[in-house]
């Protein structure tokens, strides 16, 4: 990702927006403004920017706020919160609702290039690991929406590569039924999760050597999936 991408600053004072604007801009990046969390929502949703400077005090919509909806939503992008100097308890709330980073005011020009650097080249690292996933002899390419066992083709779903990609955002670490209830099928309501484990259980069908002992699409008790992508991960029988 170069200084080309498009940054969305999200903060109700007028001086610090400008500053914050002018600073990106010279560095060549580009640069959206919102000038309180409602219109800046409505733009991280609509315009779909590479990373997003979010101001904590705001009116109509504070920045946490604006933060746990982006991530209910499933939106994924680096959000770089400003918080007050010496709050520890921003730092702690905006962990909990999905931050990825944080910037005490006031700040350097310096300090705050770097973190925005250090947030898309995570980003680029993600994307590039997101393009492909390879489970033993399965590849999965989530660009093409295409999957082989070998050179054979396997035939997905639409569901079925959202719930893969869903998994293999965090692998390793649990993702709730109500999560992929919310995210591939937009809604947290619903009759019965046995919804979710039905296409899990035909992931594996599609998927595993074994479907009885997974090996990648792992169960974890009472909560719901998890995928295990590491070299020496074996077999291993489902409760």
């Amino acid at each position: 990702m170069t200084t080309s991408a498009r940054i969305l600053v999200i903060e109700d004072e007028l001086p610090m927006r400008t500053v914050l604007r002018d600073c990106l801009e010279r560095q060549g990046y580009r640069v959206l403004l919102a000038g309180d969390g409602v219109s800046g929502l409505e733009k991280a949703l609509h315009e779909q920017p590479d990373l997003i400077v979010l101001d904590v005090m705001m009116p109509r919509l504070d920045g946490f706020a604006v933060c746990a909806e982006l991530r209910r939503l499933a939106n994924t992008v680096p959000i770089l919160i400003l918080t007050a100097k010496g709050r520890v308890e921003d730092r702690v709330t905006g962990l909990d609702v999905g931050a990825d980073d944080f910037l005490a005011k006031p700040f350097s020009r310096d300090e705050l290039l770097a973190r925005v650097r250090a947030l898309l080249r995570r980003v680029q690292r993600q994307a590039r690991a997101l393009k492909e996933v390879t489970l033993g002899p399965v590849r999965i390419d989530f660009t093409q929406q295409r999957a082989w066992r070998g050179t054979r083709p396997l035939y997905l779903t639409a569901k079925e590569f959202a719930m893969l990609r869903l998994l293999a955002e965090t692998p390793g670490e649990p993702v709730s039924r109500d999560r992929f209830l919310d995210v591939v099928w937009g809604y947290t309501a619903f009759p019965t999760t046995r919804t979710v484990d039905k296409h899990v259980a035909s992931l594996r069908a599609k998927l595993e050597a074994d479907p009885d002992r997974p090996r990648w699409i792992q169960t974890v008790h009472a909560v719901g999936y998890r995928l295990e992508l590491t070299p020496d991960a074996g077999p291993r029988a489902q409760g």
